[in-house]
């Protein structure tokens, strides 16, 4: 599932089926990465994300296909010996606890979370300046999510209203709220996040990653594809106009790939970016998207109207297994692209070709 990067070191989160938590890796060799430690989820549970900054590793625990008992929270890692964490502090949001992670360094961090009482997934700020002991400071949810404390939620058929993660410039976070699609928020307040819009779409749904392009006024948005093969709307990659955040809109789509990928079997669709994390590599023009079975696609959305394709990757199809699923992507700021199938085919580190590392020097942040 989610992977990220430290000098030698690369952390690889896995999905539920397997039963493995997180994996490290040696990559000091990126052309024969080596397991040095692996450990195992908690049973009835799974911790298949992982985020990686100022020296702590932070990973999700979420339960799987069952309810419980299982701890569920978010776990923080001393990463003094990058190879051998320490784990030295836990939050308890109990409920279904965390799925997603949000940590770039510093005081904060932020989660989406099932507490108990609430419909689904919400999202909160969680203090992590002292790691030992983290601790909420802000929670933000939709009106109607808080059953518990009587409110009350009609929604269309076979929606889901629920957080998926935020990513966060300045004092607004830009959240995927799945079948609410994108949410504006503001936090100058940070126990009292507020919302400034919500923007929903006529087609696809399941919004999942909001990154924002600040210098643009611009937010480029996901939607996850969730069926298999040529089922259901299309899940998309929109480029969001947000120079009035109280009225954001579409300003354009990005290309959906061309060929019988619908055809080839599970899931064809976006899913997530690369996010432009601080020490990584960034740009406010090429986004990298992972596409399942698609595999990695690269955009120049320098004309924000027409964004075009410029670069892809498809892997081969990993043995007992329909067509790959290129799930996570994450570059680093010596342009080594690395990504993950979510089934069987384990990571890949991708090195560009010499013209799309001329094109992503270009365009770097």
């Amino acid at each position: 599932m989610q992977v990220m990067p430290l000098g030698d070191v690369l952390y690889v989160a896995h999905f539920g089926p397997s039963g493995k938590g997180t994996t490290i890796l040696d990559i000091s060799d990126p052309t024969g990465p080596r397991v040095v430690r692996q450990w195992d989820a908690p049973p009835r549970s799974h911790t298949h994300k992982v985020q990686v900054a100022d020296g702590l590793l932070m990973t999700n625990h979420e339960l799987f296909r069952s309810d419980g008992p299982a701890p569920v929270g978010m776990a923080i890692y001393d990463l003094t010996d990058p190879f051998d964490p320490r784990r030295v502090g836990f939050i308890d949001t109990g409920g279904r606890g965390v799925h997603r992670i949000v940590y770039e360094g510093g005081d904060l961090a932020y989660i989406s979370a099932t507490p108990e009482g609430f419909t689904g997934r919400i999202w909160m700020i969680v203090d992590v300046s002292d790691p030992t002991h983290p601790t909420e400071v802000g929670r933000w949810w939709w009106p109607g999510m808080w059953r518990a404390g009587g409110e009350t939620m009609e929604l269309p058929a076979n929606e889901e209203w629920l957080v998926h993660h935020a990513m966060v410039h300045g004092d607004r976070a830009y959240l995927g709220f799945w079948n609410g699609g994108m949410v504006v928020i503001d936090i100058s307040e940070l126990s009292a996040p507020k919302t400034v819009s919500r923007l929903g779409w006529d087609e696809g749904g399941h919004t999942h990653t909001c990154l924002p392009l600040p210098d643009r006024n611009l937010v480029v948005v996901t939607d996850e594809a969730i069926s298999e093969g040529c089922q259901g709307d299309r899940h998309m990659v929109r480029i969001v106009d947000v120079t009035d955040e109280r009225a954001p809109f579409v300003r354009s789509i990005c290309p959906v790939p061309e060929g019988d990928f619908c055809e080839r079997g599970l899931r064809f669709g976006s899913h997530c970016l690369h996010e432009n994390r601080p020490n990584s590599y960034r740009s406010q023009d090429l986004v990298f998207v992972t596409y399942f079975n698609a595999g990695l696609r690269v955009y120049d959305t320098s004309d924000a109207d027409e964004p075009v394709e410029v670069g892809h990757w498809i892997p081969e199809c990993p043995p007992n297994q329909l067509a790959a699923q290129i799930n996570d992507v994450y570059v680093s700021d010596d342009l080594t692209v690395y990504t993950t199938d979510r089934i069987n085919g384990g990571v890949y580190i991708l090195e560009p070709e010499r013209a799309m590392a001329a094109r992503m020097t270009q365009a770097a942040w």
